[in-house]
């Protein structure tokens, strides 16, 4: 059993994420003492540890919350769950197909580097070498998305819009 102080250094939080989940109904304690100390078991440490990874992931702590009634009895939660799951496992497919565009595109920037050195900056005006590597990839893959970036174009078959926050 751990204390609340030793479950969040376990865990890599603060004592007050811990109750914060608590009071999300994310994470309970165990038991506690006759003093009122929280006591944790394993259980809530592989639980806080889905939780940091399911936000990491992109899910919300309430989207969070109804996955891990997945373990109720109730088929009406375990349902619901489960359409979740795969809601969230369509939209993770995507991004991860439009992450997998960019690497590559990226990896063509980097590669195409070498033929640009020594070379002077492209006029006012020029698409940036990025979005050139990105269209780059989409033509060698003769105008078709990979079978992995379903969904993730835009409409007509073209490459979908990145936006770049630099």
């Amino acid at each position: 059993m751990y204390t609340i102080g030793r479950l969040a250094k376990l865990a890599r939080l603060k004592t007050d994420s811990i109750r914060f989940y608590e009071r999300q109904g994310l994470l309970a304690p165990e038991t506690k003492t006759a003093s009122g100390y929280r006591l944790y078991t394993d259980v809530a440490l592989r639980r806080i540890r889905f939780i940091k990874h399911a936000q990491r992931c992109g899910l919300s702590l309430a989207e969070i919350g109804e996955l891990l009634q997945m373990d109720q009895a109730k088929p009406a939660a375990r349902a619901a769950a489960y359409r979740l799951a795969a809601e969230k496992k369509s939209e993770i497919d995507k991004n991860v197909a439009a992450l997998q565009a960019m690497s590559d595109a990226l990896r063509l920037l980097l590669a195409a580097r070498g033929e640009d050195a020594g070379t002077a900056p492209s006029p006012e005006g020029d698409e940036s070498p990025l979005m050139s590597a990105l269209e780059a990839f989409w033509s060698q893959q003769d105008g078709k998305r990979p079978a992995a970036a379903s969904g993730v174009a835009g409409a007509g078959g073209s490459p979908p819009r990145v936006r770049l926050l630099i």
